[in-house]
């Protein structure tokens, strides 16, 4: 079932795009044509389609551009790949980088419902899951957190508030509490639950090997240093850094943080080049 589902078909191939269109139409798609990349990809951001067909190879670009837009820009949406004889082992290789599946031309119209059903069916079933995860948050928590009591709610709330921003967090509570738990429901219900959340309890660590976990090292920066080494900022880059027991932390290493946080930027131990990160952060005291 189509659903009146968004199709996007590409191809600088005016009339064939515009058979296509017409094939899908008439099973209840709602279908634009683009015929270039360049425009493709305007009606990818105006559109938001939920299935994409694309030529493989046209005048301005390819397929495999559109995809990767796609794949950046409308992550939630299936790309199907349209490709001559010639080209079948990229259509291929463009299935590994998320595309839905790809078709040979000329087409086959049964074949292209089919496909075209299948992948606005996932987009469907996607759909529904996170609206279905959307409710039972709403009556029970975020994910792994549960509760239904009024004060519970209230936290609920104040997490959903917190989620949509990008402020730096600080939770308290005793340990064994969930302060983890907190940590990841708000990265989660982020914009940046794409990216990753990476965890480190700094209560377990030496200054030394802290500084080098935090901000990562430089080969020869100490005994023991044989190579390059990524500090958790950089494995957080674009996702979510949480700290716990963030009071542990010595005073000389608060201090190298707190600029971090002003400047968002790290200093490898062993270096003098600041490296540039992108990270929530979200830190943890008992």
């Amino acid at each position: 079932m189509s659903d009146g589902m968004k199709v996007l078909i590409i191809d600088d191939e005016r009339n064939a795009a515009d058979v296509t269109a017409e094939t899908l139409a008439t099973s209840g798609y709602r279908c634009i044509t683009a015929n270039s990349v360049k425009e493709g990809k305007r009606w990818i951001d105006e559109m938001e389609p939920e299935v994409i067909i694309t030529d493989l190879v046209m005048k301005d670009g390819d397929g495999m551009d559109i995809l990767r837009y796609a794949r950046k820009n409308l992550p939630d949406s299936e790309v199907i790949m349209v490709t001559g004889f010639g080209t079948v082992e990229t259509a291929v290789a463009a299935m590994k980088d998320g595309a839905a599946t790809y078709l040979r031309k000329p087409l086959n119209f049964a074949e292209l419902r089919a496909v075209t059903d299948r992948a606005s069916e996932k987009v469907r079933l996607a759909r529904d899951n996170v609206a279905l995860q959307s409710r039972l948050d709403s009556k029970f928590g975020f994910r792994q957190i549960i509760g239904n009591s009024p004060k519970m709610q209230e936290i609920f709330d104040l997490l959903r508030q917190i989620s949509a921003t990008n402020a730096t967090v600080l939770i308290t509570g005793e340990s064994g509490t969930g302060k983890e738990l907190v940590a990841a429901a708000i990265h989660a219900n982020s914009q940046r639950r794409r990216g990753p959340f990476v965890a480190l309890n700094c209560a377990a660590l030496s200054e030394g090997v802290l500084e080098s976990e935090l901000f990562g090292h430089e080969k020869g920066a100490f005994t023991g240093a044989i190579g390059q080494r990524k500090g958790r900022f950089e494995y957080a880059d674009g996702g979510t850094l949480f700290l716990d027991e963030i009071g542990d932390i010595p005073l000389s290493t608060q201090v190298k943080l707190l600029r971090v946080i002003e400047t968002r930027e790290i200093m490898r131990v062993g270096s003098n080049t600041p490296v540039s990160v992108n990270v929530r952060l979200i830190a943890a005291t008992n």
